[in-house]
């Protein structure tokens, strides 16, 4: 059973502001409910047919508003940087179980954490994770909503683990990946592995990715920072043919504020080339 909620779009001076629909997925693979945030463009009165790029953030709890208000106002007529686009956002459930690729105990320290109440609990879920959003969310978007073929993955911390994941894994899935602090850290630095046996040396990988940090790793004894350089060094050693990619640091930030400057610079990354239609 689907549910939608759908708010409607206000206008205030010249723009209008679109609030966004709530739906909740009855998931056969992940036996839950899942409740989506989905934002979409005004539809345009001059062409009713006109689609749209969609991006799928996870922790859309944290980062839906955020997200949906920059693509909002970095599309605008007056701005016109990037296309209107689609925001899919993804609520948590059972974060650490749908956001890691494999089963662990090791936190980010490398110590184990194995008390009953462990936040670590249960975690691997990764697979089955991105199999809904392949099964069951993007053909509940493409059907209902009018999309581009183009899809940006979207995530912060385990979200960018999940995001270089899916890279790896189910490349095809996405054009464009967006990693914000990956916890690269992640069971013994799982996903580094897996970059360095996946990505052979100068294959074909036509995606665009941008990932990035803060002063985590820096100022403190967790390993974020120097995961990311390793992963940015392994990158560049295997000089991927068509992967266009871009590493930021920034070192005034933390953990949380990062995200707050990383979506915005990962949106005109992604879109530097863009050109709006109405220029051309």
């Amino acid at each position: 059973m689907i549910c939608t909620f759908q708010s409607k779009a206000q206008k205030t001076g010249l723009y209008k502001h679109i609030l966004s629909d709530v739906v909740t997925i009855s998931s056969r693979v992940l036996n839950e409910n899942r409740k989506i945030y989905i934002h979409y463009p005004t539809p345009d009165t001059a062409n009713l047919n006109k689609k749209y790029p969609v991006l799928y953030l996870m922790d859309a709890e944290s980062h839906f508003d955020m997200l949906s208000q920059y693509t909002d106002y970095l599309s605008r007529w007056d701005v016109n940087v990037i296309p209107q686009m689609i925001v899919v956002g993804i609520t948590n459930t059972k974060r650490t179980r749908d956001l890691t690729p494999t089963k662990s105990i090791i936190n980010y320290f490398g110590q184990p954490d194995t008390s009953a109440i462990s936040w670590m609990k249960p975690s691997g879920g990764n697979e089955a994770f991105l199999q809904f959003i392949r099964e069951e969310l993007m053909p509940y978007i493409e059907t209902n909503y009018k999309t581009q073929p183009f899809k940006i993955f979207a995530g912060h911390s385990f979200g960018g683990i999940a995001s270089i994941n899916c890279m790896l894994t189910h490349p095809d899935m996405f054009d464009a990946y967006i990693a914000i602090s990956p916890s690269l850290w992640w069971d013994g630095e799982y996903v580094l592995k897996l970059a360095d046996k996946k990505l052979k040396k100068a294959s074909v990988l036509k995606k665009t990715l941008f990932y990035s940090d803060a002063s985590e790793g820096v100022k403190d004894s967790s390993s974020y920072h120097t995961n990311l350089l390793k992963f940015d060094t392994l990158l560049m050693n295997k000089a991927l043919n068509g992967l266009d990619y871009k590493y930021k640091y920034y070192p005034t930030e933390t953990h949380m504020t990062e995200p707050i400057v990383a979506y915005y610079d990962a949106l005109r990354f992604i879109y530097k080339d863009w050109i709006s239609p109405t220029k051309k």
